[in-house]
């Protein structure tokens, strides 16, 4: 079927089915529109009144397309599809949540779609298309969309990623897949045990290629692309390009054709973006009366550090707000269960890192929050992408710190804007904590001072511990003296009982010591022999060498012979 001209007005009504030769011949299901069923020709009745048809993808694309309710193709899909179907490489850029996913998806099925097969031969279903992203987030909406796009199709596609068991992934590319969707590590995993072989790739496509094509995924994206054979169309996508990148993308593309279909590193302008100016111990106060007063039922907070995701999501649920963090450190399945919580809305505020949260595709998120700012300003025009996708309005407020201040400035010139200044009352810069909102531990006293009066709470502790006859700096010498007279008679005085009635002593000094198994003897007076003892006493000449006991002695206690 010839494609539709560029410009003509949309189709409507009967479009005849297209003709597969019998080996490849794709078997379409009902369609969408209404169809007479009592016509048993060849002819099936389309509605599709989309632009989507002015780019010439297949009937089977377009059907699918209809049955997500989209319309028109957003400015990265009517300029990449076009060179993507004429299989160029590409390195495009757009703004995050415009559709760069659909982009690539539907002409990549295009381009394999002469090859589906339903045989049941692995030998028949070699990987074809190899699709890498740095999260696994981002692996599994990217394979989502492979699937929702290609319903029609008979392409079989799978996804891996770490942090599961390797052995079913091992299993599910025994049987073959043509469309494989991969995180680095795990393909090199996979790779290594030889389960899956690279060496019939046609397209690759990396995804989010800034966050790729970093210094830390630069030698995995090398092995990976070694493998592939050089024959191939390579495309590159992501939300934004800085020039390194770019130098850098060089040396894996061949002449491609670049879109950009807005300026490098500008926000969506859909997105409201305000700051509140508060101190660095009172944001997680100012968050918890935002969404309290404000009555926000879906909110993306971004910290920049795993534990302070952990930490702030607890303390969130202690101001009874339903909370829960998602990051590297998580299993799979926590960070799956959290984010589908909070998409189903029994999460009200989910706590990210910047990692975890790349090409998160939330449907309708009002409200992103900047908890902490990030050091690398391109990675706030990520974080506020995650809300005002596919033409919908968001709010993007950033809580910021006097240690925050560079990097708000760094931010600005980015963006080439002033970020708007917002005051919430009773949370100014510099303004005290109320008492009754105090954070815990502040303003008790201390386990040792908890019962002490307040005057001794506040003296200084050099002062506390000073002898008691000891005097003070400062003290005149005659008080000091007395004092010191004081102590020493008080110490003096014995102990009494009760009533001033003296204790007696344990022993009396004049009474002869003796002891239990004495028998009377006097320990006071010296030692004497008894007269039995001086007999039986040998001279010192006359004494008999020793014998050595017959008794064999224990190992442990046998002298080393010399």
């Amino acid at each position: 079927m010839a494609p539709h001209p560029v410009g003509a007005p949309p189709i409507r009504g009967r479009v005849p089915a297209p003709e597969f030769p019998l080996w490849r011949r794709i078997h379409l299901p009902e369609p969408v529109s209404r169809a007479s069923p009592s016509r048993a020709d060849s002819v099936q009745e389309i509605d599709i009144s989309t632009p989507f048809e002015s780019l010439g993808l297949l009937p089977e694309l377009l059907r699918a397309v209809a049955e997500q309710g989209y319309t028109e193709p957003t400015p990265i899909q009517s300029q990449a599809i076009p060179v993507v179907l004429s299989g160029r490489d590409l390195l495009g850029a757009a703004q995050t949540g415009t559709g760069k996913t659909a982009g690539f998806t539907l002409p990549l099925l295009q381009r394999l779609a002469p090859m589906a097969t339903r045989s049941f031969s692995p030998a028949l279903h070699p990987v074809r298309c190899l699709i890498l992203t740095p999260t696994r987030e981002l692996a599994i909406q990217v394979h989502e969309s492979v699937k929702t796009y290609g319903k029609h199709v008979p392409l079989r596609s799978f996804v891996v990623y770490g942090g599961i068991n390797i052995n079913p992934q091992i299993e599910e590319l025994k049987r073959g897949v043509e469309i494989l969707v991969a995180t680095p590590g795990r393909l090199l995993d996979l790779v290594g045990q030889k389960a899956v072989n690279l060496g019939k790739v046609q397209i690759l496509v990396l995804d989010e290629a800034d966050r790729m094509l970093d210094m830390g995924f630069i030698p995995d994206i090398k092995r990976i692309i070694a493998l592939v054979p050089p024959m191939r169309q390579t495309l590159l996508f992501s939300a934004t390009f800085s020039d390194e990148i770019r130098k850098l993308s060089a040396q894996f593309l061949k002449d491609p054709a670049t879109i950009e279909v807005a300026r490098r590193n500008e926000p969506i302008a859909l997105v409201s973006q305000y700051v509140h100016l508060i101190d660095a111990n009172r944001k997680r106060e100012l968050l918890s009366h935002l969404v309290k007063k404000n009555d926000w039922e879906q909110v993306l907070v971004f910290t920049k550090t795993k534990h302070g995701a952990n930490r702030l999501a607890s303390q969130l649920q202690k101001d009874h707000i339903n909370a829960d963090a998602i990051h590297g450190n998580k299993s799979q399945n926590a960070r799956i269960r959290a984010l589908e919580d909070f998409k189903a809305g029994k999460v009200k505020v989910l706590v990210a890192t910047d990692i975890a949260a790349r090409g998160l595709d939330i449907e309708d998120l009002p409200h992103v929050v900047n908890f902490d700012l990030p050091h690398v300003p391109e990675d706030y025009v990520h974080r506020i992408g995650r809300t005002g996708r596919a033409g919908a309005t968001g709010e993007a407020i950033s809580l910021v710190c006097a240690e925050d201040r560079p990097l708000l400035g760094a931010i600005e010139r980015l963006i080439n804007k002033k970020i708007e200044v917002r005051h919430v009352d009773g949370y100014e810069a510099g303004r005290p904590a109320p008492r009754s909102e105090a954070p815990e531990g502040r303003g008790e006293p201390r386990s040792g001072e908890r019962h002490r009066p307040q005057g001794e709470r506040h003296r200084p502790q050099a002062e506390r511990k000073r002898p008691q006859g000891e005097a003070k700096r400062g003290q005149p010498h005659g008080e000091a003296k007395s004092t010191q007279a004081q102590g020493e008679a008080k110490r003096r005085t014995p102990r009494s009982r009760d009533r001033g009635e003296e204790r007696s002593p344990r022993f009396n000094p004049s009474a002869p010591r003796t002891s239990g198994n004495s028998a009377g003897m006097d320990f006071n007076k010296p030692y004497e022999p008894s007269p039995a003892a001086l007999e039986a006493k040998p001279e010192p000449g006359d004494q008999a060498p020793r014998r050595r006991s017959a008794q064999p002695i224990p190992a442990l206690f046998r002298k080393k012979a010399a």
